[in-house]
C-alpha cells in the first residue's frame, strides 16, 4: 500500500524549493531599498523668500519630499525609518534614472539628475553624490554593495575584453612592420643588382676593349709579314 505525504510536508517542500530558486537569482530578483543618511543645500532656486520644499524623485515614480529640509549649509541627518523612507528600490543590478528637486511657487527647479546603480554602493552600503554649488547627499542601500559586485567583475571583464581587443591592432602593427622590412629588402636587393649589371657591363666593355685591341695588334703583325 504506497504511503501518502500529508500536504503540510509538500507545502514545506514547496517552500523551500521556491526559496532556493529565488535565491539562485539574486541580481534579477534581489530588491534593495535607498534611503537617505544626510543631506545638505547651498542654495536655492526660489524668487521668493520663502523656505525651499526639496524632495527626491525617480523616474516613473511618487516623489519624496524632505519635510526638514529647509535652511542652507545645514547637514541634516536621518535614522532610516522616518515616515517617508525609503526613497526608491533597486532591482538587482538595473540602475535608475532619479535626481533631486526643488518645488518653487511657479515650477520647479532640478538640483541634479543622475543614474543611480547598486554598484555605486560601497561594502558598507554607503553612497555619496555631490553636486557643485548645489547640495550633497549620501544615500545608504544595505545589500547593493554585493549585487555592485558583480557588476564590477562585469565591467571588469569588459576592461580584459578590450585588452583582447587589442591584440587585431598588435596583428596589424606586426603586419606593417614586416611589409615595410620586406619593402626595404626589396630596395635593397634591387640596388644591389643594378651595382652588379652595372660591373658586370663594365666588365664586359673592358673585356670587348681588350679583345678588340688584340685584334689590331695581330691585323698589324699580318701586314707587316
Amino acid at each position: 500500500m504506497p504511503i501518502r505525504i500529508p500536504p503540510a510536508r509538500w507545502d514545506f517542500r514547496g517552500f523551500v524549493f521556491c526559496f532556493i530558486f529565488l535565491g539562485s537569482f539574486p541580481g534579477t530578483i534581489l530588491t534593495q531599498e535607498v534611503t537617505l543618511d544626510s543631506i545638505r543645500i547651498f542654495k536655492t532656486h526660489e524668487w521668493f523668500p520663502t523656505k525651499p520644499t526639496v524632495y527626491f524623485q525617480c523616474k516613473g515614480e511618487n516623489k519624496t519630499v524632505f519635510p526638514d529640509v529647509k535652511k542652507l549649509n545645514v547637514s541634516y541627518s536621518f535614522k532610516g525609518v522616518e515616515s517617508w523612507q525609503p526613497l526608491t528600490q533597486l532591482n538587482g543590478t538595473k540602475c535608475k534614472r532619479c535626481g533631486i528637486y526643488e518645488e518653487d511657487t511657479l515650477k520647479y527647479d532640478t538640483f541634479d539628475e543622475w543614474e543611480l546603480c547598486p554598484s555605486d554602493f560601497s561594502a558598507e552600503g554607503r553612497y555619496t553624490h555631490v553636486k557643485e554649488k548645489e547640495f550633497d547627499a549620501t544615500f545608504l542601500c544595505h545589500g547593493c554593495s554585493q549585487v555592485g559586485a558583480g557588476t564590477n567583475k562585469e565591467s571588469g571583464s569588459e576592461k580584459e575584453e578590450e585588452r583582447r581587443g587589442m591584440h587585431p591592432a598588435i596583428v596589424v602593427l606586426i603586419v606593417v612592420l614586416v611589409l615595410g622590412v620586406v619593402a626595404v629588402g626589396l630596395i635593397v636587393g634591387y640596388k644591389y643588382w643594378r651595382k652588379k649589371k652595372r660591373q658586370q657591363e663594365q666588365a664586359r666593355f673592358l673585356k670587348l676593349f681588350e679583345d678588340g685591341d688584340e685584334n689590331e695588334d695581330e691585323l698589324g703583325l699580318e701586314d707587316t709579314l
